[in-house]
């Protein structure tokens, strides 16, 4: 097992060079407990470029700062569904892909995938995919539901009854209405990516149904607190529960934490590097993603992060227990169960960013 720290603002300056080499520096925008440690520095030490790294925890606060303009980044990586629209608004630069040699090495369906976001994959290059699924405490559901309840289905969630019992221990969703929305829309035999309104607000009617149960709305803060047993049930993204399974393990604290991609089908998303249009070091960022493509640099974030990569020259580099394991590389039969999410429009946005609010606010 190995230790994960969420990475707060991290400059990594070269070992060894003159003036020269100090003189730049990359500037990159990521999730939160999202890359191996040391990898900064080995980027460092071979190229003399020094980098700043940031961390978020939402794409809305990723889509804020780059629509702001001038937010000062080379690299962000954005979710597959934010970064169409953000293409569309200008948002980005082409990549040269004459600087991307390591392009050899993705896996070409998973890329062809993410055309659906990006056609022609122009602007963007796949850093990690994963599922939003279920993350629990597993003694918790056998306090509760018994020991031969199998978690395998949202109703732990979405049904009342259930979810009610396990509220005292603590439930928590992603602070995402373009996931939770769809999720619970899902549930109910709706299409997930439907912008009807009708089918929104019978979605927001489920998760108001389920609002007195949930302890909290947020996108990071349930790893940690899986992982300590301060909470029992989490709507999360599949590294992030399998980071939570790796700290319990690791502190020996007796918390065992599983995931499940639900039956009735879970989102797929994939997360994508990109280059803002007015990156302050556009050469850098092409030099950063290339070096991020390199399958042992690929195959070593994901032993860290346990989110599957895109990187087919990368899987035999990574541990097999993360290969094996059905809620990180899923089989051909779950992944038929995925959906993909599809970008609102102006209209829809504004009327999901009100359902939201209603829904955390309880008014």
């Amino acid at each position: 097992m190995h230790k994960r720290y969420l990475l707060a603002t991290v400059a990594a300056f070269a070992t060894a060079g003159g003036a020269a080499a100090q003189d730049q520096t990359l500037n990159v925008f990521n999730w939160s407990d999202y890359i191996a440690e040391g990898v900064l520095d080995q980027f460092t030490e071979e190229t003399g470029i020094a980098v700043n790294y940031d961390v978020y925890d939402s794409n809305e606060t990723l889509e804020a700062r780059l629509l702001a303009g001038n937010s000062g980044f080379d690299v962000v990586v954005p979710t597959s569904d934010f970064m169409q629209r953000q293409i569309a608004a200008g948002v980005y630069q082409p990549l040269d892909k004459s600087r991307l040699p390591n392009l050899e090495h993705m896996d070409d369906d998973l890329m062809a995938a993410a055309e659906n976001y990006d056609p022609g994959n122009e602007y963007g290059v796949i850093y990690m995919w994963g599922t939003t699924g279920l993350g629990y405490n597993a003694d918790a559901v056998a306090e509760r539901l018994g020991e031969d309840y199998e978690v395998d289905s949202w109703e732990i969630l979405f049904d009342p009854e259930i979810v009610s019992q396990f509220e005292d221990c603590g439930v928590t969703v992603l602070d995402a209405p373009s996931e939770m929305l769809p999720a619970a829309m899902n549930y109910l035999g709706l299409d997930p990516r439907s912008t009807d309104p009708d089918d929104l607000e019978a979605g927001a009617a489920l998760l108001e149904e389920i609002r007195p149960h949930i302890r909290y709305f947020h996108s990071s803060q349930y790893i940690s607190d899986l992982a300590n047993g301060n909470v029992c049930l989490s709507v999360g993204w599949s590294g992030d529960v399998f980071q939570a399974r790796d700290r319990a393990a690791e502190a020996e604290n007796g918390v065992e934490v599983g995931y499940i991609i639900p039956e009735e089908g879970a989102l797929q998303w994939f997360d994508m590097m990109g280059i803002p249009a007015d990156a302050p070091n556009p050469d850098a960022a092409h030099e950063f993603i290339n070096f991020i493509m390199r399958p042992e640099i690929t195959a070593e974030i994901t032993n860290y992060v346990w989110y599957a990569n895109a990187n087919e020259d990368s899987l035999s580099m990574v541990d097999e227990e993360i290969t094996s394991d059905p809620g990180i590389f899923p089989p051909e039969e779950v992944r038929a169960r995925l959906w993909t999410a599809q970008p609102y429009d102006v209209r829809t946005d504004r009327l999901v960013t009100r359902i939201w609010t209603r829904i955390k606010t309880g008014q």
